[in-house]
């Protein structure tokens, strides 16, 4: 089956918005309010399945070379699809296209991030400009993340 991946409307926000919270009520994940969905709605991409947000994921630009996945979620009916991994691919590209050499991710999943490619690092090894948010955090300051990072091959930027 093919799988659209589309941009974010802002009518799917609360779709997105529980979508994510019912993993991170799971504990596998962290939550995100609807307010800071909405205020990053243009970071978020979608699948949808028979009209519903099925699958999300943004990429969210911290600085002129680095960006963050955040707030990867499918549905359980849609894991194990290979549509995660599409989701990856689609952030990664307009990573390359945006000329950011650096994308990272802070997550419980980091297997499903080496599969993707991405690498473990040192959460240290990470500016400090990362952190910006982890304040709002309920884990903080003891974060049980794991940080990866993923490589981009500079173009010609």
């Amino acid at each position: 089956m093919k799988y659209n991946i589309e941009k974010a409307k802002v009518g799917d926000a609360s779709q997105i918005h529980k979508l994510i919270n019912h993993f991170a009520d799971k504990g596998e994940m962290l939550a995100r309010s609807l307010s800071e969905i909405y205020e990053n709605i243009r970071d978020y991409y979608v699948v949808r399945q028979d009209g519903q947000v099925a699958a999300c994921i943004a990429l969210h630009i911290s600085w002129e070379d680095l960006a963050e996945i955040k707030s990867l979620a499918v549905t359980e009916t849609c894991q194990k699809k290979g549509i995660g991994e599409l989701l990856v691919d689609a952030c990664l590209k307009e990573a390359e296209e945006l000329g950011i050499a650096t994308v990272f991710c802070l997550t419980y999943m980091a297997s499903f991030f080496k599969k993707c490619g991405f690498s473990l690092v040192d959460k240290s090894e990470l500016p400090h400009k990362v952190w910006g948010e982890c304040y709002r955090c309920p884990k903080f300051p003891s974060c049980d993340e794991v940080a990866l990072v993923y490589k981009i091959e500079a173009k010609d930027w």
